[in-house]
């Protein structure tokens, strides 16, 4: 019994382990914590992320299966590129979920949510000052799904939350031009506004031009990179 107790329990912690490790690399993915083409093996995410082999292993399998990751060899596995066909899929199925998520949100908001998002925008400002991007990246979508989550439809922050797996790794596509241009802070300053008169078309509004700004430029970059 004492040896059967023993092994559920690190069966049960290798899990747990597993997850954090899944949740961990997918959130640095959906960041732009990782670019597309970066290449990683079970050892080099492990050390990333302080974990042993399995936890590591099984966050790479359940990221390929959802292809946020594709195999490059038996041991190695890439970022893949994000093509233009699938940029246009992915802001058009953006545009619709977090616009509703974000038309939803107002109703709800408070005014301790804007002071938060009156923080989290400095820290974009200062990040984006020092060209600090990979950190502007970090505290961007904390700015979102602040704003997505007050929606209060969790199954809705779930289907987000896959476009911006999708998407995330294009995102230091947007600098530095993105940043110099401010599209972004102008956009959240518009949102910022929108919820402070609890105007859900206007927040809806400032998303989407969010959204349709950033496509603009990662089309750009896609197209320079091509050549085309």
């Amino acid at each position: 019994m004492a040896s059967m107790t023993a092994a559920n329990w690190k069966t049960g912690q290798t899990i747990r382990l597993g997850e954090a490790a899944y949740g961990e690399l997918r959130d640095r993915l959906t960041r732009g914590g990782y670019r597309p083409g970066d290449k990683m093996t079970v050892r080099s995410l492990a050390d990333a992320l302080g974990v042993s082999s399995t936890p590591a292993r099984d966050a790479i399998n359940r990221l390929t299966a959802e292809g946020a990751l594709v195999y490059a060899g038996p041991k190695t596995v890439i970022v893949p590129f994000l093509g233009e066909d699938d940029l246009r899929e992915v802001t058009l199925i953006r545009l619709a979920l977090e616009g509703l998520a974000a038309e939803q949100a107002a109703a709800h908001c408070q005014d301790h949510h804007i002071e938060k998002l009156l923080e989290i925008q400095i820290d974009i400002n200062k990040s984006l000052e020092t060209k600090a991007y990979s950190e502007a990246l970090w505290h961007n979508k904390e700015f979102h799904f602040l704003v997505y989550r007050l929606s209060g439809m969790p199954h809705l922050i779930a289907l987000i939350e896959a476009q911006w797996l999708r998407v995330g790794p294009s995102f230091y596509g947007l600098y530095p031009e993105f940043a110099e241009a401010r599209h972004g802070v102008r956009n959240h300053q518009m949102a910022i506004e929108a919820l402070q008169d609890r105007d859900a078309k206007a927040l809806r509004a400032a998303f989407e031009n969010d959204i349709r700004d950033g496509y603009r430029r990662l089309r750009a970059s896609l197209r320079q990179d091509s050549g085309g």
